[in-house]
């Protein structure tokens, strides 16, 4: 008689919502404003760059590695600030946390949001107007391409191993109320 081992979670891992994801993501979006400030500063004074314009590709590349190692670490421990706001959590197909390597390799993979869109608008020369209309087309099929998935889940995540989950916010405890009567 062979034993089998139950890989599945021990409480039930729903996919958030479509809506939750997406707001998610915006909210990620912004916070990452903050990130490309602190890493174009310290590329700007380390490289002594003056215009905006020198240096550009090597901006980049350093903007992609930085981004690299700041979802990978946060995917690592579970969550991005943006998902603790949101309560997602990223865990494997398991509901374990993930490696730094499942988390690169989900970094890479998440890059298929914008790439397709940006090589189509290099390859026909689009203009910015046109850009604009690609990415935002690109973005609605991909996320409602999730609706397809027999858990809900974006196709990076899927080909990385990964799954989104909702994770229920912690319990608040509130502090027992002090006593106002004075004592004589």
């Amino acid at each position: 008689m062979t034993a089998t081992i139950d890989t599945s979670p021990t409480f039930p891992q729903m996919a958030p919502s479509l809506r939750r994801r997406m707001a998610c993501w915006l909210y990620e979006g912004m916070l990452m404003f903050g990130v490309v400030f602190i890493a174009g500063y310290l590329f700007s004074t380390l490289t002594q760059t003056r215009n905006a314009l020198d240096n550009r590709h090597a901006q980049q590349a350093f903007l992609f590695v930085v981004f690299g190692i700041y979802f990978t670490w946060f995917w690592a421990k579970g969550q991005t600030l943006a998902m603790k706001t949101w309560h997602i959590r990223v865990v494997n197909r398991q509901g374990g946390a993930i490696s730094q390597s499942r988390a690169l390799w989900r970094y890479l993979l998440s890059w298929l949001w914008l790439l397709p869109p940006l090589a189509l608008s290099s390859a026909l020369q689009t203009s910015g107007a046109e850009l604009s209309v690609l990415l935002a087309g690109w973005i609605v099929v991909w996320a409602l391409l999730s609706r397809f998935h027999p858990e809900r889940q974006f196709l990076h995540d899927a080909l990385a191993g990964t799954r989104l989950v909702h994770e229920a916010p912690a319990a608040r405890v509130r502090p027992a109320k002090r006593s106002t009567a004075s004592t004589p």
